[in-house]
């Protein structure tokens, strides 16, 4: 992947979009693998993802595992129903099994 593109959200779209189906990242993954600076960057560029396309949005948590951005999404549960359907599993807005689930941008640079 091309870590060079004319505008930072689509550099977070575009890793955002390469997080493995039932895997999460975190802001602060992302923002350090794109040197953004600041994990609140990549949360506002995934706000902004709403209606971009089919970008995997509910994957990115903060770094305790936990769904800080569902209540951006058009329903609170959506985040936790989308992830659900990709077998990972939330109790009390927390993925469980996080650090297992957990996939880091870095990946990338062995592809």
């Amino acid at each position: 992947m091309k870590k060079t593109s004319a505008h930072y959200y689509q550099q977070v779209w575009d890793v955002t979009c390469c997080i493995p189906f039932g895997r999460v990242s975190t802001y602060g993954a992302i923002a350090d693998y794109l040197a953004l600076g600041s994990a609140r960057m990549v949360g506002w560029a995934l706000r902004q993802s709403m209606g971009a396309g089919p970008i995997p949005a509910h994957r990115v948590l903060n770094r305790k595992g936990e769904l800080t951005g569902r209540h951006h999404f058009p329903e609170p549960g959506m985040m936790q129903a989308l992830l659900e359907a990709e077998g990972v599993e939330v109790a009390d807005h927390r993925v469980v099994g996080f650090d297992d689930l957990f996939w880091h941008p870095a990946a990338l640079e062995d592809q």
